[in-house]
């Protein structure tokens, strides 16, 4: 657990999964959960020294209180990155994360080398408006996969044996953190700030996406100047999952260019 205070706003304590040596990349999780050590985290940590922080809201992380806005995230994710002392870092955001990565590039652009946004919120258009994701929970399971949901979907939860009750615990309150940022739309005005981008940047997109069709990854590429698009077939919400071999080889492949 790594303690971080930041003047002005507040004290928090952040569960950091850590692994591998080289380039450091910070891997920010999507709006369900922190996805522990994922096999796809693994094989980025081969040539990288992987630091995924459990956001403060989620799982054991605190300091939730502290965030009035998403520019709070991005000021915090920038006193972490800071509280390192890397120096400049390869960001991979997903979901959630890949607005909270965004916003970072934006306004700490010293700090991101190179930027990964994978399956990203932070744009809403009304000619294509997205799925509601804390809709009924069957449809929104249906609408993440592409073949349907993997027989256990990485995670950091730990079954408490004791109570039963728990994971239905961990992913409310998980879920009611997101609201904050994603409810009842995610844009909190990060279109206007995408142009200020100055990282090279990858915009991953599974195409079978059910909660946020393609054409939101070709706006962040049509308003982020340096960046271009790569699609992966058959894979929804979670191409790191659905498609890890592509995934990890389209995101190494670019972070070593």
């Amino acid at each position: 657990m790594t303690t971080l205070e930041i003047p002005n706003i507040g004290t928090f304590d952040v569960e950091l999964w850590e692994e591998g040596a080289g380039t450091p990349l910070l891997y920010l999780h999507g709006y369900e959960r922190h996805p522990g050590g994922a096999g796809f985290l693994k094989r980025l940590a081969t040539d990288h020294r992987v630091l995924a922080p459990e956001q403060p809201g989620y799982g054991n992380s605190t300091g939730f209180e502290h965030f009035t806005d998403v520019q709070d995230v991005a000021l915090f994710y920038r006193e972490l990155v800071e509280s390192w002392g890397l120096g400049s870092v390869d960001v991979v955001g997903h979901s959630l994360g890949g607005m909270f990565a965004a916003e970072l590039a934006a306004i700490a652009p010293q700090l991101v080398r190179r930027l990964v946004l994978v399956n990203a919120y932070g744009l809403w258009l009304d000619d294509e408006p997205t799925l509601d994701p804390f809709g009924p929970a069957d449809q929104v399971k249906a609408a993440k996969w592409h073949a349907g949901p993997p027989d256990v979907e990485p995670t950091n939860f730990v079954p408490d044996p004791d109570d039963p009750h728990a994971p239905i615990l961990f992913s409310a309150r998980n879920l009611g953190s997101a609201t904050k940022f994603m409810w009842p739309i995610a844009d909190r005005g990060l279109r206007r700030r995408l142009p200020l981008i100055d990282a090279p940047t990858l915009v991953v997109h599974g195409t079978s996406d059910g909660l946020l069709p393609v054409s939101y990854a070709e706006e962040f590429v049509r308003l982020i100047p340096d960046a271009r698009l790569h699609r992966i077939e058959a894979a929804g919400h979670y191409p790191m999952v659905e498609q890890e071999d592509e995934f990890v080889s389209a995101v190494s492949a670019f972070l070593a260019g």
